[in-house]
């Protein structure tokens, strides 16, 4: 072997394999869930790892970049809200490539959201908007239409000279339940349908929700104080008919948002509860982590996305199939209504 063979082969032994050859960094994504105590989020959380488990085992088929999440999970109430201020801190401090978040509060995340502007890290928020600062892409269920069913049907089971008595069962920090009010109160005033507020309690998860259906019961104890009752989700709705239930309190009509399926079974027993507009909670986790992966890989994507709610009531609820089902075929609704035909519609706003 001559002596410039010979350096050449020492040359390429000791060579660094080539790009080609290096393991592809994956993209690191933060993500900060809300509530675990919450049935309708933990199918959002599902549905959003399970499109990302499908979306990484194709891309690593194809030797192409994955995703590593970093998980955080903010807990309910006011120490929910602060914890969730700091997990977004601390992951904007990790400089990652990219933030999905369901705001526990619109106006707590103004701040880390401006930091991660400023840093260029993209943030798409779910179920709930941050009231400033640049959202990459916002998606949420189409949370007036949810109201607006709620409120249709309610008229329809009244006269349309009476004055419908009504309690609300509120949560006013977030835009989802905000829009859900809206609404139901759009609704009785395009039917035409007088209504008054009697009172407003406030409650999402189920410790709040046993404390206002004891407060309504405490208030309006007489039987046929009454007519209805609307509470924002079934997280803390579910509390609320049991309370009213175990009074006797049967006379009340409830409205609710979200589609627990113990909801659907006080609906089929005739227990109190007429109507939940269900969120398709499933495929708004997937939808979410769709358009996460589009930005990632430097596609446009909508900067909102709202996806459609269904009517379960006594009428309607074979045609349901869950939280992380395929959508429903379209149906006429069994109330009078100014869109009698619900379909699926995935509305996007560029």
């Amino acid at each position: 072997m001559t002596r410039g063979l010979l350096v050449l082969c020492v040359l390429l032994a000791g060579a660094a394999p080539t790009s080609a050859e290096e393991p592809v960094k994956p993209w690191r994504v933060g993500v900060l869930y809300w509530s675990m105590q919450i049935p309708g989020q933990v199918a959002m959380r599902e549905g959003l790892e399970a499109e990302l488990a499908a979306l990484n085992a194709a891309a690593a088929k194809a030797g192409q970049r994955t995703v590593e999440p970093i998980v955080r999970v903010a807990g309910d109430g006011a120490p929910g809200i602060e914890r969730q201020i700091a997990q977004m801190n601390e992951i904007v401090d990790l400089a990652v490539d990219l933030i999905i978040v369901q705001p526990t509060d619109n106006a707590a995340l103004v701040k880390p959201l401006a930091r991660a502007n400023a840093a260029g890290i993209p943030v798409v928020a779910y179920d709930q908007y941050i009231a400033r600062g640049d959202l990459a892409s916002f998606l949420t269920s189409d949370n007036h239409q949810a109201g607006f069913l709620d409120g249709e049907y309610l008229a329809s089971r009244f006269a349309d000279d009476h004055e419908l008595r009504l309690v609300l069962v509120d949560y006013p920090h977030v835009s989802s339940t905000v829009e859900r009010v809206n609404g139901l109160m759009d609704a009785l005033k395009a039917a035409g349908q007088p209504f008054r507020v009697l009172a407003t309690f406030e409650a999402v998860e189920p410790v709040a929700g046993a404390k206002a259906g004891k407060a309504i019961l405490a208030q309006f104890p007489e039987p046929g104080s009454v007519d209805a009752v609307f509470t924002v989700n079934d997280g803390g709705g579910l509390a609320v008919v049991d309370e009213l239930a175990a009074a006797g309190r049967t006379e009340i009509v409830v409205a609710t948002i979200d589609g627990d399926g113990k909801s659907v079974e006080n609906i089929l027993a005739g227990r109190l509860t007429g109507i939940d507009s269900a969120q398709f909670c499933g495929a708004l986790g997937r939808e979410t982590m769709k358009v996460g992966w589009r930005i990632l890989h430097g596609e446009s994507v909508p900067k909102a996305v709202l996806l459609p709610v269904f009517p379960i009531t006594a009428e309607t609820q074979a045609l349901y199939r869950g939280w992380n089902q395929p959508t429903p075929e379209p149906f006429t609704k069994p109330w009078p209504s100014s869109k009698p035909v619900w379909s699926w519609e995935l509305v996007e706003r560029h």
